[in-house]
């Protein structure tokens, strides 16, 4: 076994659908891969439609927990997996045929600890204009990250681990545990209060290690921009929880809570600088909400300070 594919998903049977069609027509070899589904509590067909792909995916895992959050389900692909090289993608991406072979080769050399590709767009519908400008339909390097898509263009090259985004994350597993595992992510927004900064924790280890992150177009996905998510709504609520992610980030690096209003606006201003008034409004309100019911809450206080979710990844118990 090469490869580990890892999926986490919930209620999207038919998104991950294809996400697995894509990934059982892939140019590398079936038998150099598993695929691990890694259920998070569905209620709708999910295991009955990954059960029918046994015949058409070698290797194929189905994993259930319902614990709340995305970590948990990549934790439990980390620990299942047979290879030494994890490949974590999304229930609504559809990979190229040439993914995993990408990402094989760029695992060749020994250096590299992560591995990423373009993210290209699968809109739903047509985008608004806005969307279309921030997407920056000429520009040679084009990032959107409210809807994690990318693309570097077509040349194999070194880039800042920032720039794989969790849809299109390979890495090698002993550098995942080195990292100490994801941060916690894809929280339901009842208990939004958990979110933490998922993988880029892992980038910023990476950063840190002075490990190498390569880009390789091969190495490509398609991901879903639903309707739903081509709205100022969403992309204001994006910002908001990004507020609560860096909210817990600077926690965890300071050891201490931090609540002063010049300390606030210069973590806005990093991030937002040129941004328009209502994002940094709800970044603003995201990141002083965490910073607020962190002071009055010692349980989440100690969550923001775990060191490793990787084998204890539950809320506390009296999470509300």
């Amino acid at each position: 076994m090469k490869l580990s594919i890892i999926v986490p998903t919930r209620n999207r049977a038919k998104v991950l659908e294809k996400a697995l069609d894509s990934i059982a027509n892939q140019t590398l070899s079936k038998n150099l891969f598993e695929v691990i589904v890694v259920d998070n509590g569905s209620t709708d067909e999910t295991k009955t439609m990954v059960d029918s792909f046994a015949g058409k995916i070698e290797n194929l895992v189905y994993i259930y927990d319902d614990t709340p959050g995305l970590h948990i389900g990549r934790h439990r692909g980390l620990l299942a997996s047979k290879s030494d090289i994890l490949v974590y993608t999304d229930d609504d991406t559809e990979a190229t045929p040439t993914w995993l072979e990408g990402i094989m080769e760029s695992f060749k050399d020994e250096k590299v600890a992560l591995v990423g590709g373009k993210n290209l767009p699968n809109f739903e519908s047509n985008p608004p204009a806005w969307v279309q400008k921030e997407w920056g339909k000429e520009s040679p390097n084009k990032v959107l990250g409210a809807l994690s898509i990318l693309d570097f263009g077509d040349g194999i090259k070194e880039i800042s681990p920032y720039y794989v985004f969790g849809c299109n994350f390979s890495i090698r597993k002993n550098i995942l545990f080195e990292a100490g595992g994801f941060h916690p992510d894809g929280m339901p927004q009842e208990i939004i209060k958990y979110r933490g900064d998922g993988e880029t924790h892992v980038s910023e280890y990476i950063l840190e290690k002075k490990y190498k992150t390569i880009y390789n177009p091969k190495a490509s996905v398609y991901h879903l921009c639903s309707k739903d998510r081509m709205t100022k709504e969403y992309f204001t609520k994006r910002y908001y929880n990004q507020g609560i992610s860096d909210s817990y980030n600077a926690i965890r690096n300071n050891k201490k809570i931090s609540l002063t209003k010049r300390k606030i606006k210069s973590i806005v201003n990093k991030y937002l600088l040129g941004k328009d008034v209502a994002r940094e409004r709800a970044y603003l309100d995201g990141f002083t909400y965490h910073q607020n019911v962190v002071k009055q809450d010692s349980l989440l206080l100690e969550w923001v300070k775990r060191d490793s979710y990787i084998y204890n990844g539950s809320i506390p118990q009296d999470a509300k």
